[in-house]
């Protein structure tokens, strides 16, 4: 296994919480040089969990426009078992054409390879890497690294289901910066004004929010308030 993985498997071995899951897929990506490492879960009670290097902005208009309905990488991996290429999915009908569209718009894809991993107690997951290089390029990279994105993967699923069967998904902890910032947001204040309350900037308070965010697991902020909310990691 080339370096690069072995450095993401030891970050996900070492994981006590989806913090470590998140950092293992930042390190992967940049080991690699490419756009993306993403992995989502769904636990056996239906609740998904997310680690992954897609921007927030992205993953709010993903959600916004309920691509998770339609999203012909979901479908497509639900009825295979197979790794799968993008390019072999079904992009035909207008709204499939118009979510690749914007997801390349937004710094994901065109290129991307997704792993299907299911649990046995019907969980479901989806290891995958994304970039905007060409058709070559990429068959290339893919005949490079098919191995070891699948051994990855599973290793990625393998921690996943380790924390719900032994801890039921850990609480992570969160610094005090960043319980403030998930705090003031939970009670309805907007950016400008919570990091006003903090006297910081916008700028810090996002990173403290996307900080928190990654350690709960959630795909975007409000998901991130309704964790921290139902674990008690904050109180309104």
């Amino acid at each position: 296994m080339r370096r690069e993985f072995e450095t993401a498997c030891e970050i996900v071995q070492a994981a006590d919480d989806v913090g470590g899951l998140q950092r293992a897929t930042e390190s992967l990506r940049d080991g690699l040089g490419i756009s993306h490492v993403v992995y989502h879960w769904v636990n056996s009670r239906g609740e998904r969990f997310g680690a992954g290097t897609y921007s927030q902005s992205w993953v709010d208009h993903y959600l916004e426009r309920d691509y998770l309905r339609m999203d012909p990488v979901i479908i497509g991996c639900l009825q295979r078992f197979d790794p799968v290429d993008w390019k072999e999915l079904d992009w035909s009908s207008r709204a499939a054409r118009t979510m690749l569209q914007e997801a390349v718009e937004f710094g994901v894809g065109p290129q991307g390879y997704s792993i299907p991993i299911r649990g046995p107690a019907g969980q479901f997951a989806l290891f995958t890497t994304a970039d905007g290089c060409d058709d070559t390029a990429w068959s290339r990279f893919i005949a490079e690294n098919q191995r070891d994105l699948i051994l990855t993967a599973h290793e990625f699923n393998r921690k996943a289901l380790a924390f719900e069967r032994d801890f039921d998904m850990p609480t992570p902890t969160l610094s005090p910066r960043e319980l403030a910032a998930m705090t003031h947001i939970a009670k309805g204040l907007n950016r400008a004004q919570a990091a006003a309350e903090m006297d910081i900037s916008e700028h810090t308070l996002r990173v403290y929010i996307e900080a928190a965010r990654h350690k709960l697991g959630a795909l975007n902020t409000t998901h991130a308030v309704a964790r921290a909310l139902s674990r008690g990691l904050i109180v309104v």
